[in-house]
């Protein structure tokens, strides 16, 4: 086999030679080389992947826990780079740059128009430690540039979005992916929460698309008793392991519920998987993703890096929970729609399964294996049919504009009035003036006349006004505590 192997791998640097040597045009050699590759591993599954350097080094750095650069979190508005929020303790922060400053240099760079995008003001801003760069920006109600010299310095990122006390006796923990801190960040918020009295905790994996696999194990062990399993691995070369919970739970007696929707996978799909399989609490929400691959990152010399599927995981009970994957990688990833037509994401009866795999809990409950962790207590996702101009207020880009403006206008204001995160959300009301304020500005800014909204629309348009305006003000403290009392999965949850 390693034989065929090297002869095929030699096949392919020949047409890769004479394509480079012989071809009408003048080619990327290292262009064409990574297609080759991209395509070849394409072929194999969705998950087997291929990263360029670049690609590599953003991919890591997202699970790590930290990056270099100047610390401040962005978004591009009418091709304009506007600061939404300057990490505390940064080096942004200590040089003087404030939320909602206006880059427009960045060295010798423009960053203004059409040519602007995320990755280019990435590429900019991120650096080695230690490494400086120029940055102009206009401020509001500053009429000429100001000018900063900034030191790139270690940023840390947090995979936990937040953690509270939801309710009387019951905890709320938002993890979005999992990574290299996830799990200590996870163990600090859980034993601050068992501090302030909790007794029942939610675990929020909403949109969480996995991570690594090491963090999703620990975090079943807090739940888990000594010995019951958490998974098992298998593949057609590697050593299949079975891995089974320690004695090192800091939570293996109180009630828990996972949350899990259509976007929640790998990881996120181990931890639910686990938990439903040993009995151990209950999954809300909607069938998860369905990605039981497990992959190994493979450095190239270059600094790139493989993604190579080598086994597949198992929950306890037996089920692989991968989806096929047959019908090539476009259908693969157009499951989405294809189970929005077929009304599995309003109705639980409509989930497709094979009954064939059937599988028992520790309890002998059954559940079914062959795409996806389907929840014990079932969410239908939000299909009411909304009006032209309630799609067009919530979609836009003018909405993040419009809070950010509002809040950096009437911060003291606010900050006056409402003294912590929590005053904001119990009290802060946004008004029908606020509303019509943000409509006013979409009309002009958006040069479109609106249809009427019904008072459902109204409501459902001010929740995301205060979410946004508390977020820019408060940060996630007053951002998912306000989004949460209206997110139906979180409110079954509650409700149980």
């Amino acid at each position: 086999m390693e034989k065929i192997a090297l002869k095929q791998s030699s096949k392919l640097e020949e047409v890769l030679y004479y394509i480079n040597r012989n071809y009408v045009d003048t080619v990327n050699y290292n262009q064409l080389l990574e297609k080759a590759i991209s395509t070849m591993l394409e072929g194999l599954d969705p998950h087997s992947s291929y990263f360029s350097a670049e690609q590599n080094k953003i991919q890591q750095e997202s699970l790590q826990g930290s990056f270099e650069g100047v610390g401040i979190q962005f978004n591009i508005m009418n091709d304009t780079v506007m600061v939404i929020n300057v990490i505390a303790g940064g080096p942004s922060e200590k040089a003087g740059i404030k939320a909602g400053d206006r880059i427009i240099k960045v060295d010798q760079n423009k960053m203004v128009g059409q040519g602007i995008n995320n990755e280019k003001v990435f590429k900019l801003l991120r650096g080695k430690k230690g490494t400086k760069v120029d940055i102009g920006i206009i401020r509001p109600g500053v009429p000429n540039q100001i000018n900063f010299k900034i030191t790139r310095d270690v940023i840390e990122t947090f995979s936990v979005d937040i953690s509270y006390m939801i309710s009387k006796g019951t905890g709320y923990i938002k993890i979005n992916q999992f990574g290299e801190t996830t799990y200590d960040e996870f163990t600090k918020a859980l034993n601050q929460l068992k501090n302030q009295g909790m007794k029942k905790l939610i675990v929020d994996l909403q949109g969480n698309a996995g991570g690594y696999l090491d963090a999703a194990i620990r975090i079943c062990d807090h739940f888990l008793k000594k010995g019951e399993m958490i998974l098992y691995t298998e593949g057609e070369h590697t050593k299949s392991e079975k891995i089974y919970a320690t004695s090192e739970g800091d939570f293996e007696n109180g009630e828990v519920v996972i949350l899990i929707d259509e976007f929640s996978a790998s990881a996120s799909e181990i931890v639910a998987g686990a938990i439903q399989d040993n009995d151990r609490g209950t999954i809300v929400g909607r069938r998860s993703f369905g990605k039981g691959l497990v992959q190994q990152m493979i450095p190239l010399n270059d600094g790139s890096s493989l993604r190579l599927t080598i086994a597949r995981y198992h929950t306890p009970s037996g089920r692989c929970i991968q989806r096929d994957y047959k019908e090539g990688v476009d259908a693969y990833y157009q499951d989405f729609a294809k189970r929005f037509n077929d009304g599995e994401l309003m109705s639980a009866d409509s989930t497709k399964f094979n009954p064939k795999l059937k599988y028992k809990t520790k309890n002998g409950r059954i559940v079914y294996g062959g795409g996806g962790i389907m929840p014990d207590v079932f969410v239908p996702l939000d299909h009411s049919k909304y009006s032209d101009a309630y799609l067009q207020l919530i979609n836009s880009g003018l909405l993040i504009e419009f809070c950010f403006n509002y809040s950096t206008q009437q911060k003291n204001q606010i900050t006056k009035s409402y003294k912590s995160a929590g005053q904001y959300v119990d009290q802060f009301v946004i008004t029908d003036d606020i509303l019509n304020q943000y409509i006013q500005f979409y009309s002009k800014k958006g040069n479109v006349k609106l249809g009427t909204l019904n008072s459902f629309e109204k409501g459902k348009i001010k929740i995301w006004l205060k979410a946004l305006i508390g977020r820019n003000i408060y940060r996630d403290e007053a951002f998912y505590p306000v989004l949460n009392k209206e997110d139906a999965i979180i409110q079954k949850a509650m409700k149980m």
